[in-house]
């Protein structure tokens, strides 16, 4: 608007200065042929300015009608009330008004509408239908007209201070258990309990005074927490060091205790909060505890740390209690189905037969699901040597026939895995309405629904030495055959790479007493061998091994080359063998569609983190995932990708424990 007024005062200046030339040729007497075309260029140059003094007005006041048309007569005073501010612009996105909301706040008119906030080219474009910008200390949201050059102004300034700040004040609600202690506090005595208090529980305390949380312990072993989402941020951007500060003080009074932690956000419904993180609690520890499980309601849950292998932690007492609740179900059902895995391998069809005979221990008609989902290869060869007996003692049906068999008084047992999408009976596990889960990997929160019982223990070596230990609490003697006891066993041996791996007091026991039973150590081993073919498909996948950074090798095999699922895992384990190895990475096409990856670590590298980030899962030291419709390449970049993440965090981690022992 300043600028047309200085505009006019110029077109007048300069009429005014023709005249003034006019009149002086006219006084001087000058010949009428310099006089008259003055006096055209005069009347010309006044006509052009008329002209473009009044267009411009005619289009300032049809801006004012549209304006008017657009938002009603009285929008002037809604506009003020509202603070709601209007921007015009043209084709070169130039500024040809703005309402009086805007005028004294910002000073645009005549100059590109970008030049005010950057981001509104976005909104130009069409890329966003609103854009939240910050200028001068305001907050505005900003939306374009459609079909129209006219710009909203919001200024949601205080909206969004207070919606930052409820944000900020957000209730948080933790729970913190120290794992294992309530062994301690059984068997110690109180000179050793005082020194573990001190080191272990005193620095719980410290640690939320620190931050200023409200907690409060609700056993020996396990605080209540509470905070708002401003104190959780800083907490989640220390990396939750008091993991580390347990771990520290455990080791320095030399006691296998590790802290769990769990968070539930996101509600101020403090009943969904309470379920929350009881139930987050209940996955940290099922994946071996020393790690935090955060979960924002509505949202996937989220793990931190884990950055030790899990250690075992369920009690005989445990064992006992669960043997008897699953021979209580046994007894209240009329017929009893096994589930495996999809391609069942030796712990899951040992631990299967194990199952089976417990069951018919207690009378029960029992099947076993193994026609359908798959047999590893070694499993199939060794089955098939054992098929003759086996069949005398089991019975053997497929899903298709077990799903129209099953009824809602009989019960499914799933071994060797808990997730419904690793299911080798899907039909079976659909149709099933009573079902017990018994596994040793680390509890995902994908996991079967409204189970009876579930028995989850990633301490453990394997489902077999599970339920091996199920045997001595049996009200009647379950009979386990040589034949049984050798597949137990090789389970066993699979699983904990002939016992390197994974493996604790009790899994030397279950060994103890499956040999006990009858293993044939011998035939055991010959299950193990690998053909010429298979050894030699095992070195070409080698041959694709390459160092990538701190301790980890990766052997992405060429697409034109297919492998098995077992190949891979035995690859794996080889090249973990080599000096300096922490964790390898097996990278293969499986078939088609399906890209395969094996991971093993020695227990310095959380595998089962890595894996789980890029949708995989498993232990801490032997993980997998499966892609479909994939290239190599693809699953290799983001491999690379998180493994870098991965060591940059667990770097974080080291200096800040490296710190706290400073």
């Amino acid at each position: 608007m300043d600028k047309f007024e200085n505009f006019k005062i110029q077109v007048a200046i300069i009429v005014a200065a023709e005249l003034v030339a006019l009149l002086a040729l006219y006084v001087a007497d000058f010949d009428g042929v310099w006089i008259l075309p003055m006096v055209v260029l005069v009347v010309f140059n006044l006509l052009i300015f008329t002209w473009i003094i009044t267009k411009y007005e005619r289009d300032k006041k049809q801006r004012y009608v549209d304006i008017s048309r657009i938002l009603g007569h009285d929008a002037k005073d809604a506009l003020v009330f509202g603070e709601i501010g209007i921007i015009t612009y043209d084709d070169e996105y130039m500024v040809t008004w703005i309402n009086d909301f805007l005028e004294h706040r910002i000073d645009i008119v005549g100059n590109k509408v970008t030049s005010w906030i950057a981001d509104i080219a976005a909104l130009l474009n069409g890329e966003v239908e609103t854009i939240t910008a910050q200028s001068d200390g305001y907050i505005y949201e900003i939306i374009r007209k459609e079909n129209a050059k006219v710009l909203y102004v919001k200024d949601i300034t205080e909206y969004a201070l207070l919606r930052k700040q409820y944000e900020q004040d957000g209730i948080v609600a933790g729970l913190l258990q120290l794992d294992n202690y309530m062994e301690y506090q059984q068997y110690e005595d109180e000179s050793r309990m005082a020194t573990i208090n001190t080191k272990l529980r005193q620095p719980l305390i410290d640690w939320a005074g620190r931050y200023g949380m409200f907690i409060r312990r609700l056993r020996s072993d396990r605080y209540l927490v509470f905070m708002n989402e401003s104190i959780y941020e800083q907490v989640q951007k220390d990396r939750f060091d008091l993991l580390n500060i347990v771990r520290k003080n455990a080791e320095e009074i030399d006691v296998n205790i590790t802290l769990s932690m769990s968070f539930a956000r996101g509600t101020d419904d403090f009943q969904q909060l309470d379920t929350m993180i009881n139930d987050l609690m209940e996955l940290a520890q099922s994946r071996g505890g020393d790690q935090v499980a955060v979960k924002r309601y509505g949202q996937d849950v989220k793990y931190y740390g884990g950055g030790s292998e899990a250690r075992e932690k369920r009690s005989k007492v445990r064992v006992r209690v669960m043997s008897q609740a699953i021979r209580e179900a046994m007894m209240e059902t009329e017929r009893i189905f096994i589930s495996g895995h999809a391609n069942m391998d030796f712990d899951c069809m040992g631990s299967a037969l194990a199952v089976s005979r417990l069951s018919q221990a207690q009378g029960k008609k029992t099947y076993i699901i193994s026609k359908s989902g798959g047999i590893e290869p070694q499993l199939m060869e060794a089955f098939y040597g054992y098929e003759e007996k086996l069949s005398l003692r089991h019975n053997f049906i497929s899903d298709e026939e077990a799903s129209t068999m099953i009824g809602e008084n009989d019960l499914l047992f799933v071994v060797d895995h808990h997730s419904p999408q690793q299911s080798g009976a899907p039909k079976t596990l659909a149709a099933a309405q009573r079902i017990i889960i018994i596994d040793h990997h680390r509890r995902s929160e994908n996991i079967i629904n409204n189970s009876l019982l579930v028995y989850v223990e990633p301490s453990a070596s394997s489902t077999c030495e599970l339920v091996t230990e199920f045997l001595p609490y049996q009200n009647k003697r379950v009979d386990i055959s040589e034949e049984e006891a050798t597949l137990m066993y090789v389970g066993i041996l699979v699983d904990t790479n002939r016992f390197k791996m994974r493996t604790g007091s009790r899994t030397f026991e279950v060994a103890a007493r499956l040999k006990s039973l009858g293993v044939d150590p011998i035939a055991a081993e010959n299950m193990l061998k690998e053909d010429f073919d298979d050894f030699e498909a095992k070195t070409a996948i080698l041959n694709f091994a390459k160092p990538y950074q701190d301790g980890v090798v990766i052997a992405a095999v060429d697409e034109a080359i297919k492998c098995n699922r077992t190949l891979m895992s035995q690859a794996a384990d080889l090249l973990l063998t080599i000096k300096g190895v922490e964790a390898s990475f097996v990278l293969a096409k499986i078939d088609d569609r399906t890209i395969a990856i094996s991971a093993r670590s020695k227990g310095v590298i959380n595998v089962q983190l890595i894996m789980e980030r890029m949708n995989g899962g498993g232990h801490f030291s032997a993980a997998a995932l499966q892609r479909s419709d994939t290239s190599v390449a693809a699953v290799l970049e983001e491999l690379k990708a998180t493994i870098t993440e991965y060591l940059e965090e667990n770097k974080e981690d080291t200096n800040s424990e490296s710190n706290i022992a400073k």
